[in-house]
Order: structure tokens, then sequence, then C-alpha cells
């Protein structure tokens, strides 16, 4: 800690009480009453250096010298400051440091003890040292906390923004470069405690130092001194990632709540690393709605994980909706960064619908989806050619999205609360291309369905057209073909398709085969010598019938998938008599067909009826 010694004379004054008297011998002309204590002096020495005091002197009445009285109650660090003053005046000994030079510059200013009044007074030398002040980081941050002590006075000598402008233009720089004395390395010694000259040690070299060595220091100021820090810090240009990086840390230290998990799991898990602090629910709410307001307005500087866990503490301390909507709209702007568990935001609501804020939620996705989407209903991956980069660029998002969303869907979907128009509008604002499987938004479908067993049929096929039956894989198709919650209409559709996948790839198949048994024999082996290409035919022969081989081994396994699809929708076919003509329809009965029909046709002949109620089968990925 910098320090600076002024005065000469011994310790000439000694406390009784709540008085303090000089022992120069001399009786005391003059009593200066501060706050509680009682300051009993001689008006000579104070006349000479204070400018304030001489004219409160001359305006005291004449006829009684002996009972002068002074009250200065509203002197700048009361009467700790004032007695550093009297000693002062008196020429004792003083020493300043960082946590005295505040109140007592502040006081010299109230008292005018300028210039004018003695050369080196006591303006002058707390100037002096200031300046000393301002070269170290640890002993500017002390003397900022002390600005608080002495109010308004500190700003009018302009001490804070001095303080501010010192911190800001050492968090700005690069302290490997311009070695700014930093907390834990102001003192020269070295690991093992031998005492450096200079601070320059040919033993060890300091410890590599990083972009967040002022942020603990700074989560211990009062916010409007950071405010200030963190607007001078932007003002000279510091990253918007160390500014966002300093307000997640000031954060966590000041709003406990957000190092509270504001789950089902874990509610009461506790962050570690981070002290919590004592600010009530009130303090908190107007520290979170402040820091909301700092944030940089640059997207992924600040976690999408981060803005969610102050989104949710947000609700709980009952923040200003402008701050909630903030937050939503930053999240939503990055959603494609978002994990599910920091979706799962808990109803925070007095009259509780939903496990889960599901509005929340479908407000975020809609500003994502006013980002990303394309302003044409056409998929993104349909553009010109000069536009290929940018559709690419905007279809990734919106694919990991759509992922995030069908994963939030099956995580909400057994709440039996959940009404199906809510369920439905948050898994349609998700555009069909943006799923290139779906999978989840079956499986999400499938629960919902679950633990909804009420639904009507004609609910359950609303349901259902959330997703495309052409985009589901062998397994989805497998299950979705026994799964008895489904309406017969949408398993005859994934049948359909299934069927129609299959006929393509064994035609695909075929037609592989065909083309490696055309290629044995290119020119029919016509004219050419048996010596010139006897081994290169050998080695074709040999590789075409591999081929053969894998192309009847898929076959076979094809026509099996084939057969089972075929039983299964045989056993459909008999709780319906009227169904007798179905397979027919579908090309079981005959070996090659010349068109193949659309599911349109078919579904048009077909009946609504409900799905048979005796399968046994279980949920998808069970």
């Amino acid at each position: 800690m910098a320090t600076m010694k002024l005065g000469v004379k011994p310790e000439a004054f000694h406390r009784e009480g709540q008085t303090w008297l000089c022992s120069s011998g001399l009786p005391s002309d003059v009593a200066i009453e501060v706050g509680d204590m009682s300051f009993h002096l001689h008006k000579f020495p104070l006349l000479s250096k204070s400018g304030f005091l001489e004219k409160l002197i001359e305006q005291l009445p004449t006829e009684d010298e002996s009972g002068c009285v002074l009250k200065l109650h509203d002197i700048p660090g009361g009467a700790k400051a004032f007695e550093l003053v009297a000693k002062f005046c008196y020429d004792v000994k003083i020493e300043l440091n960082s946590l005295n030079i505040v109140s007592l510059r502040c006081a010299a200013e109230y008292l005018q003890m300028t210039e004018e009044y003695g050369e080196g007074n006591l303006i002058s030398q707390t100037e002096v040292f200031l300046n000393e002040v301002f070269g170290h980081w640890t002993d500017t941050i002390k003397a900022l906390e002390t600005c608080e002590e002495v109010g308004s006075y500190a700003e009018e000598v302009h001490i804070v923004s001095r303080c501010i402008d010192s911190l800001a233009i050492k968090a700005c720089a690069d302290p490997q470069l311009f070695n700014w004395p930093m907390k834990g390395q102001e003192n020269a010694q070295s690991p093992n405690g031998t005492v450096l000259w200079n601070g320059i040690s040919s033993a060890t070299k300091p410890q590599p130092t990083g972009d967040d060595w002022w942020y603990e220091d700074v989560s211990f100021l009062r916010f409007p001194l950071y405010k200030l820090l963190i607007l001078s810090v932007e003002a000279k240009g510091l990253k918007s990632e160390n500014i966002a990086a300093s307000l997640i840390h000031y954060a966590k230290k000041n709003i406990p709540l957000i190092n509270n998990q504001s789950s089902f799991n874990d509610v009461n898990h506790v962050g570690s690393g981070i002290t919590a602090s004592t600010n009530s629910e009130a303090d908190q709410r107007v520290l979170l709605e402040e820091l909301v307001g700092l944030l940089p307005s640059v997207k992924g500087v600040t976690t999408t994980n981060f803005l969610l866990r102050l989104l949710r503490t947000a609700m709980i301390l009952h923040a200003s909706p402008s701050c909630r909507e903030i937050l939503e709209k930053k999240v939503g702007s990055q959603l494609d960064q978002a994990l599910l568990v920091d979706l799962l935001i808990p109803n925070m609501g007095y009259t509780v619908e939903t496990l889960y804020d599901i509005d929340c939620i479908q407000r975020i996705l809609d500003h994502f989806m006013s980002i990303y989407q394309a302003p044409t209903a056409s998929s993104p991956c349909i553009v010109e050619e000069g536009q290929m980069v940018s559709g690419t660029d905007t279809l990734t998002p919106m694919m990991m999205v759509a992922n995030l969303v069908d994963g939030y869907l099956a995580e909400v979907a057994p709440d039996v609360n959940l009404k199906l128009p809510k369920f439905q509008s948050l898994a349609a604002v998700i555009p069909d291309y943006a799923r290139s499987l779906d999978d989840r938004i079956y499986h999400a479908i499938d629960v919902y369905l679950k633990a909804h067993p009420w639904l009507s049929d004609s609910e359950r096929e609303q349901l259902c057209r959330l997703m495309n039956c052409q985009k589901l894989s062998l397994e989805a198709s497998t299950h979705a073909a026994q799964n008895e919650r489904l309406p017969l209409r949408v398993i005859v559709q994934v049948l359909f398709f299934e069927q129609l996948r299959l006929r393509t790839s064994i035609s695909g198949w075929f037609f592989v085969s065909e083309s490696l048994e055309n290629s044995q024999h290119p020119n029919g082996n016509l004219g050419l010598p048996k010596n010139d290409c006897s081994k290169p035919m050998e080695t074709a022969a040999q590789e075409g019938e591999g081929g053969r081989k894998d192309v009847k081994e898929r076959v076979s396994e094809l026509e099996r998938e084939c057969l089972g699809m075929k039983m299964e929708l045989e056993k459909l076919v008999k709780t319906k008599k009227s169904w007798s003509l179905l397979p027919k329809k579908l090309g079981f009965r005959r070996k090659s067909q010349p068109c193949i029909p659309k599911p349109d046709d078919i579904l048009e002949q077909t009946p609504s009826v409900s799905a048979p109620q005796n399968n046994e089968n279980g949920d998808l990925g069970q």
C-alpha cells in the first residue's frame, strides 16, 4: 500500500472520552464539534491554514472569546478526517494512505485549505499523493471504495472520475506489456520469499496473467461505481467478450439466486467458487435489471446458458417485463447455442397451468424464427447459386433449433396439463425443411399421446399432421406401424411409404446388378485376342460375381422386411372386412406393377377407424 508522511512534530493530542485536547500547554480558545466528538484547539493554527475556519471565527462574537464553539457536523469524513486536519495544522506527524486520502482531500476542499493560506497546504499535499495512488491498481480500488463515505464531495473534486479512468486504462491495457501493479503482484518478493530489487527477479518468471485478472477486484465495488467503470472500459474500446465476462462474474458475486439451479431436479444447489452476497431480493431485482441493461449487444459474447439463468432469476425476482423481454430476445437471437436442460424453465406464475413455462419458450422461438426464417415459405436449400452460402449458414442454426425444440416437446409432453393447441403451436413453428428426419417429433407426439389418452380420433389425426411420414427412419417406421396410439390412417400412410421405399431400393439394386453384368462384356468380346484381356476379364468376372451376391443378399433382406410389414397389415385388415382389398391396392399380391398408387388414393378409400387396442408394442426407443 502506498503511503505518504506529513509533519515533523510528535503526537500533541490526547483523547478523553469524546473530547480531543491539545497538550501544548496553552489554554484552548476555540472548540470545534464534529458529530459526537469535540476538539479543543487554538485559533491561530487553524486560521493560518483554512480559509473556511477563518471566516467562521471572524463571525464569532468578541465579548466572550473563551467560549468560542464552532460546529462542523457536515464536514466530509467526519471526526476522523478532521482529526487528521487538526494534526496537519499543528504540523504533527500523520500518514496518508489509500484508505484516508479521499476523505482528507474532500475535507481540505471543504475547509478551503489552499496555497493562498500557506505554501504546501493540505490540498496540494493530498493531490500529490492521489497521483501516486492512481498509479497502483489495488490502491486505486481502495480509494474508489472510500468515495462512498464522502458522497458527492468526491465527485466535486473529480476523485471518482479519475479513479475510474485510472482503472479503465489498466483494465484495457495488456498487463504483460505495461507491467501494471495488480493485486497480489505489488509486493516485490519472489515465491521463495527473497526480496527483489526494483521488482526484478532472475530466478523465477512472473506468472502469466489472463484477461480476467481484474474481474474479482471490481466485483466488490458498489454497483453505481461498477457501472461507471464498465461504461468507461467500453468507451476505451475493451472487447465485448471481456465486458460480458466481467458482468457475469459481478452478477454471480452479488445476485445469489443466479447460482441456484431453478429446476425441479436440484432447487437448492448453489454454484461453487462464488461468494453469495446478503442483498435482499428487492436489491437483487434492481441490480439484475441494471446488469441486463449493460450487457453488450454483440451476439454470442454472452453465453446462452447464462442468459437463460438470468431469465430464470428475473422470473423468480419478478423483474420488470421490459427486462424479461430483453433477455428473451437475446436468447432468441442465439437459440441454436442453447442446451435442452437450460430451456426447462419452471412455471413461476401464480396460477400454474403447466410445469414448465411454455409461453416463454414460444416467444423465444418466435424471435429466433423472425431472424433466421427465409422471407418465403420455400426451403432455403432451393436458392440461386449466388445465395448458396447464405442459405447454408441459415439452415444450420435452423436444424439445430429443430432438434432442440423436438427434444423440448418430448420433455414437456408428459405434463397432463399441457393443452393440445400449445403443443401444436410450438411444434408448428419449425418448418418442414429444418428436419432431416422426423423421428424426434414422432417421439414427442408418441409421448404426448401416451400422457393424454383421452384425445379424440380427430385430435389424434390433427396432432399427427405435425410429422411427415415420408421422413421417418426404418426404426421409427417399424415402431409407428405397430403403435396402437396412432390413428389408423397414419399407420396406413407409414406402411405405404415404407413399401414405396422398399420398391425403390429393390429397383436400385437390380439396376446396379445389370450394370455390373454389362460392364463385364462391354464389346461383346468380339475380335479381341484372349491373351490381351484374359486377366482383366477374370478380375471383372470375380467382382461381378461378388456384386451379384451382395445384391441377392440385400434383396432377400428387403423381401423379409416386406413380408413382415405385410403380416402386420394383414392383422389390421382382419379388424375390418371392408379392408380386404387393401393388400391388392398396396401391391402385396403382385410381383410387379406398372404404376405406383398415390397415398391419397388409398386414404380416400380408407374409412376413419381407430387402431386396434390389443397391440402390446411399446413406445419408440423402449
